[in-house]
């Protein structure tokens, strides 16, 4: 490739600002003042129905250039040739899929004959059989990718276990941009607001309600803590919304905490529920590289987390966070308990934290990605 100007169509299936998303909008807003490579990038989402989302709101309101492809439900085939039309209309050097249903579109239409393919495979959501399902689609849909970037080691691993030879996979984490201010009586106002009183120690978890995200264990443990320490003023706060937001709840009164957890149900912004919140809780029993985990160590919170994934490559135990075992609702609740009780260990992991941001901002996420974005457009055929 000869041009000075890589032109990159992201493909996103996204309703709200997911992981995925917020991904491609730092990207995209470093793109902006980027010379070397100059990178030119336009974004392609699925609508079903006539009214717009807050994902297809925000690319608006950022000015990069979007294309819509309308779609009548989840296997209307004639997503393939609007896809092909605005392929063609758009001309990108690079075709960036960012999920299943766009890896297995772009290798099904033969657009990754036309346009060199770089895959972001961010991990699977697996609330049902039906989904466990879809995501094997990707086994046929990898290997035709000129790249596949994932977001943790032990993803990488897998991926080549399923026949993508290894020096065609980039592991690449997820970015944050650092908060230049915090509304000052944001922890006061939403706790009032939620009747949480004065004194009371709120553990957050923020994600999507389903079963691999290990809220039960999380619920599991807080009643341990009330058994164990009934006088403690703890309180857990879910911010999320899914298929297990009802057993949870029935969970809950199973075990008679219906008082101690509050569902927030989901939050188009989280900042606040940040601010208002004393220690992060990630339970996950499958993790890639979670932007909450770093939305956690922004807002100065420690963490106690699940050993998984990306996780255990992104944080060290004692060290970032307290990391357990997945699925081990005692360790969990050992591990919240202690914090609680030890304010230095509290600011000794809250400082580790800050120092690891550095690691992880959009600038290096941008320059990272534009790399293996030259290293394809400049590929041989």
């Amino acid at each position: 490739m000869t041009s000075s100007v890589i032109r990159i169509m992201a493909i996103l299936e996204a309703e709200s600002i997911t992981g995925p998303a917020k991904a491609v909008l730092e990207f995209a807003r470093e793109a902006r003042s980027s010379s070397n490579p100059r990178i030119e990038l336009s974004i392609l989402t699925f609508l079903r129905g006539a009214e717009e989302n807050m994902f297809i709101r925000r690319v608006r309101d950022e000015n990069i250039p979007l294309d819509i492809v309308r779609e009548q439900g989840r296997f209307d085939r004639s997503v393939i040739d609007r896809l092909r039309e605005a392929v063609a209309r758009r001309k990108p050097h690079i075709i960036w899929t960012n999920a299943v249903k766009s890896h297995f579109l772009v290798r099904a239409s033969g657009l990754h004959k036309q346009a060199r393919w770089v895959a972001f495979h961010h991990g699977y959501t697996t609330t049902d059989w039906a989904t466990r399902m879809y995501n094997q689609l990707d086994r046929w849909s990898h290997p035709g990718a000129r790249r596949v970037v994932t977001v943790c080691e032990a993803f990488a691993r897998l991926i080549e276990k399923r026949g993508v030879a290894r020096e065609r996979i980039r592991v690449e984490y997820m970015p944050i941009r650092p908060s230049t201010e915090r509304p000052p009586r944001a922890r006061q106002t939403l706790r009032s607001h939620l009747q949480i009183e004065a004194g009371t120690i709120v553990l957050l978890s923020v994600g999507r309600l389903s079963k691999e995200k290990g809220h039960a264990e999380l619920v599991r443990a807080v009643a341990r803590i009330h058994r164990t320490e009934p006088a403690l003023p703890i309180r857990l706060l879910l911010v999320g919304d899914g298929p297990e937001a009802a057993p949870l709840k029935a969970l809950c009164r199973e075990l008679k905490i219906e008082s101690r957890v509050l569902f927030a149900g989901h939050q188009a912004t989280v900042r606040d529920y940040y601010a208002a919140a004393d220690i992060f809780v990630l339970p996950s029993h499958s993790e890639g590289s979670p932007n909450v985990l770093l939305e956690a160590i922004d807002a100065d919170l420690p963490i106690v987390a699940t050993a998984v994934g990306g996780i255990s490559e992104m944080v060290g135990n004692e060290v970032e966070a307290l990391l357990v075992r997945r699925g081990d609702g005692e360790a969990l609740a050992g591990a919240i308990t202690r914090l609680v009780h030890d304010e230095a260990l509290r600011e000794r992991l809250k400082s580790a934290g800050r120092k690891l941001l550095d690691r992880h901002t959009p600038e290096k996420f941008f320059r990272n990605l534009a790399t293996i974005f030259r290293e394809v457009a400049d590929s041989g055929p």
